[in-house]
């Protein structure tokens, strides 16, 4: 067994498979490479339906995956250059991007028979957005076996080029800045912040709405085997029961068959003394008159 091509054909399928998958793959896992190939398995963690329609983005469209890593690259050199002019223009950019391909990221989801919500594109958004900002977000993204949406860097604010205070602005405004200037980049900041915690817990609704289907399902589906558990545990007492009048008819057949043996023989044994007799009396002794 491949593990690696195990764990990404588990994060390249839809999550509500996800654990019974890893669980049948860790099983045979263990069967064919041993315990610590089947540990690997298990300790893999089901992907929010954000980061599995991340997953489909990377290995679907792998040439505008790498697009977009040079992009961030290009976006984390000129915030850390204090590029302002550079990182306005990179921003324009970074926003058709990630619109681009969040709208992808749902196609795709659609294509694989399983459309994702506007709550959740918008979530596949934020992830992209961490992906710009940090080394180790875009790694783990690249690598296809997203689990989550990562934690965004604080000191890579999102750049914004239609409003005044963003990230862009307060670098090219440097040290002189106003406490104006300064006030409107606070006020930038906290409504992006506010901006992610509603995409964030629109998403984790959708995920708790879902949940709760499964869990509809789970308990019909529960009831259903229980009800049919029981008519089979019916059945199996009407089988116990006809099997027990089986045998103790077998064993009455059995005893009347001995009990018609022993007569038979008696029978059989007086027939033949009864012939014998007659023949002796057929039969002339010796010395009797003609």
């Amino acid at each position: 067994m491949d593990v690696d091509e195990v764990i990404d054909a588990l994060y390249a399928a839809h999550p509500s498979g996800f654990t019974a998958a890893r669980a049948e793959a860790a099983a045979r896992a263990k069967k064919e490479d041993g315990p610590e190939a089947a540990r690997r398995i298990t300790a893999l963690r089901r992907p929010t339906l954000a980061a599995w329609a991340s997953n489909l983005l990377v290995r679907s469209q792998p040439e505008e995956a790498e697009q977009f890593l040079q992009l961030a690259q290009a976006l984390r050199s000129a915030h850390h250059a204090l590029d302002g002019e550079r990182l306005r223009a990179l921003s324009h950019q970074q926003h058709v991007v990630i619109g681009a391909l969040a709208r992808e990221a749902g196609r795709l989801a659609a294509e694989a028979g399983a459309p994702i919500s506007e709550p959740v594109v918008r979530e596949v958004e934020r992830i992209l957005y961490a992906v710009l900002a940090g080394p180790e977000a875009s790694a783990e993204w690249a690598s296809g076996r997203l689990v989550r949406t990562p934690e965004p860097e604080p000191e890579f604010p999102a750049v914004d080029p239609d409003a005044g205070g963003g990230a862009g602005a307060r670098a090219d405004t440097g040290v002189g800045a106003t406490p104006d200037a300064d006030r409107e980049g606070l006020l930038e900041a906290a409504r992006a912040a506010a901006e992610d915690a509603e995409r964030v817990a629109s998403a984790r609704e959708e995920e708790l709405r879902e949940a709760d289907e499964a869990r509809r399902r789970a308990v019909a589906s529960a009831a259903d085997a229980d009800a049919e558990a029981a008519r089979l545990g019916r059945e199996a007492e009407r089988a116990r029961d006809e099997r027990d009048r089986a045998y103790t008819a077998v064993t009455g057949a059995e005893a009347r068959h001995r009990e018609a043996g022993r007569a038979a023989k008696e029978a059989r044994d007086a027939a033949t003394a009864a012939q014998d007799r007659l023949r002796a009396l057929r039969t002339p002794r010796q010395g009797d008159p003609d």
